[in-house]
């Protein structure tokens, strides 16, 4: 019978390597072993994957995967027993999914992937809250607004630390609420599918890198002020901007001084020469592209 191989034994840049070479799936599974491996695969953080640490909303469960990897190793966790061998906090679910992210925190780099709809809200809201308040990075935020009570306070909980997800989705159903959700940060990027709340004053305001903006109430003369303000220099972040709405035309009031139709595939460019744009229009929507200035 073959001995126990002493896997701690090991030199620490023998062991780091070890450790590299295991899938995430095991590395997850060795690292519950025992306190010391799991120490000691924490303190090799900063050399370890960059995951993404998908919430199960539906499942109550976890996906742990590399970014752009189809392939992911998925856990599906037994709750109750998770918390009586690795959670202080007894019989809480809440606490015992977010001792789960706090393991896996301390394994990886890793970034959040959730949605926060109706479904199950009562579980995830005050995990995503706590998680932001801890200063960790999203790399997808998606969020259904139906203006009950318990999303709207979410909503003003988390809305200052947008500056840490990289995609902000919403879904918004709140034109009978009077709910309009208020921006105190912006995430690197942002998509409303219904944006009749969202005004020409937050627009100028928006800092995100790619702005796409669903059924709009934005008209002409708002993309007028949106495209003069771009050229004098505002919108420093823009890369692209998307704009779909009825009260986009072709007939009536001029873009830049120009009819909507002629600025079909124009390329225009900031005042000081440093961007450009294309333009892409038809009624009902717009389209800009800043080109990468080289």
């Amino acid at each position: 019978m073959t001995s126990p191989f002493p896997l701690l034994r090991l030199p620490r840049l023998v062991l780091r390597e070890v450790f590299r070479s295991l899938n995430i799936g095991e590395k997850i599974q060795l690292s519950l072993c025992s306190k010391k491996i799991s120490t000691q695969i924490s303190n090799d953080r900063l050399y370890s994957e960059k995951v993404i640490v998908s919430l199960d909303m539906i499942n109550q469960g976890i996906r742990v995967h590399f970014e752009y990897d189809k392939d992911a190793f998925k856990v599906f966790i037994d709750l109750d027993i998770w918390e009586i061998n690795y959670s202080n906090s007894g019989r809480n679910r809440q606490e015992g999914f977010l001792s789960v992210i706090r393991h896996l925190l301390k394994m990886f780099q890793c970034r959040i992937s959730t949605d926060i709809s109706t479904q199950n809200s009562y579980f995830y809201e005050p995990i995503i809250s706590e998680l932001l308040d801890q200063q960790v990075k999203f790399k997808a935020l998606n969020i259904v607004l139906d203006g009950s009570k318990d999303q709207n306070l979410l909503w003003n909980q988390i809305s200052s630390n947008f500056g840490l997800v990289e995609n902000l989705k919403v879904l918004s159903n709140t034109t009978n609420s009077g709910f309009r959700p208020v921006f105190t940060s912006w995430p690197q990027n942002i998509t409303i599918r219904s944006s009749y709340w969202f005004t020409l004053e937050y627009l100028l305001a928006c800092t995100c890198q790619r702005i796409t903006l669903g059924m709009s109430d934005l008209e002409n003369k708002d993309l007028d002020e949106v495209l003069k303000k771009w050229k004098a220099g505002r919108f420093l972040n823009l890369e692209y901007l998307y704009v779909g709405s009825h009260n986009i035309t072709t007939d009536r009031t001029t873009i830049l001084g120009m009819n909507p139709l002629e600025l079909r595939g124009v390329v225009i460019q900031t005042d000081d020469g440093s961007k450009k744009a294309t333009i892409k229009l038809t009624p009902f929507w717009i389209e800009m592209d800043v080109i990468p200035f080289k």
